[in-house]
Parts: C-alpha cells; sequence; structure tokens
C-alpha cells in the first residue's frame, strides 16, 4: 500500500509532468541515438509506473470507478448506505455527496470532507465494469487524451493533481471512524 503525503504528492505531480511530456516529446527522441532514445523511454516508463502505482491505489480507484456507486477503503468495498452515482457523480436527491461529505473532515465522526464532493466522470474510470482495475495503456491513454485533459500549458490533468481538493484530500484524508490517523 502506498502512503500518501505532500512530499509524495508533490513528486507524483512531478512525476505525472515528465511522463506527459514524454509522450507529447517522444517523435523527438526519434531523430536522436537509439541509445539516448532507450534511455528516454526507460525513464519515462519507470516514471509513469510509479504515477500509476498511486493512481491505482484504493483511495483514487475508489472513486475512478466504472461502478454506479462509489467505493470505499483499503478493500474497495461498496459505499455503505446503498450510495449511487447520480446523474452527475454526486448522488441523487435526498442522498447526495454533500448529505455526509461536507467541506472538512468530520474527525467526530471519521467522514471525510472536501469541497465539492462526487465521483470521477465515467470518463476517467480507471476500473472495468468487472471491477479490474484498468491496464497501465488505458489509464494512460485516458490521462493523455487532450480532448478530455487539455495541454500540458493549459487545464487539465496536472492542475487537477495540483489544485483539487479531492485530490488534495486524498494526500491528508484525516482520520478513521475509529479516530485513528
Amino acid at each position: 500500500m502506498v502512503y500518501f503525503d505532500r512530499a509524495f504528492h508533490g513528486s507524483s505531480v512531478r512525476f505525472l509532468v515528465a511522463c506527459l511530456a514524454w509522450s507529447s516529446t517522444l517523435s523527438l527522441a526519434q531523430g536522436t541515438s537509439q541509445k539516448a532514445a532507450a534511455s528516454t523511454s526507460e525513464a519515462g516508463l519507470a516514471a509513469w509506473q510509479q504515477v500509476y502505482s498511486v493512481l491505482t491505489t484504493p483511495r483514487c480507484i475508489n472513486c475512478h470507478t466504472a461502478t454506479n456507486y462509489p467505493e470505499q477503503g483499503d478493500d474497495r468495498h461498496r459505499h455503505l448506505f446503498n450510495v449511487v452515482r447520480g446523474p452527475e457523480g454526486k448522488g441523487v436527491p435526498g442522498l447526495n455527496c454533500a448529505t455526509c461529505h461536507q467541506s472538512a473532515n468530520a474527525d467526530s465522526t471519521g467522514v471525510p470532507g472536501a469541497y465539492n464532493w462526487h465521483l470521477a466522470p465515467l470518463s476517467m474510470r480507471w476500473q472495468d465494469t468487472n471491477d479490474d482495475i484498468l491496464s497501465s495503456t488505458a489509464v494512460c491513454r485516458s490521462l493523455t487524451d487532450r480532448s478530455k485533459n487539455g495541454s500540458l500549458d493549459g487545464p487539465g490533468i496536472l492542475r487537477h493533481h495540483a489544485q483539487e481538493p479531492l485530490v488534495l484530500w486524498a494526500f491528508q484524508p484525516g482520520r478513521r471512524r475509529d479516530g485513528t490517523a
């Protein structure tokens, strides 16, 4: 299990930048020697593997699900109380995410919270409908699809990982129901 902290978050964003830059400039390596291209390719793949190992932990997969419901915990069990995705990924009337997930963690109950709590859109799912995590290639394609995520310079996946309250929460999640960190 990868433990999240702010230092790791910073390095994961740097790795993501490196991976995305690598994927967008791979064609430039074709003009260099094969040895240099292989070294660049190996470094890029190693950096990507670290990013992929974070993105496919339960903390990310629980919200980047292909199911009609969020999952919880390291065992990725179905969310308690039969919570469902709803039309915008924020639950359904009478049982939307914000009913329990406020703008900050509720340490007294262990209910996590962050601004605008919701599931990732189905277009950003990182598992299939059989609850199996998608391959490294499939997740990479999803992240590097500029029609979904913008460019390296503009809005998109980099801003999501640097500024999105839910992502930032994942690296400092608060307490469990039993009060432990």
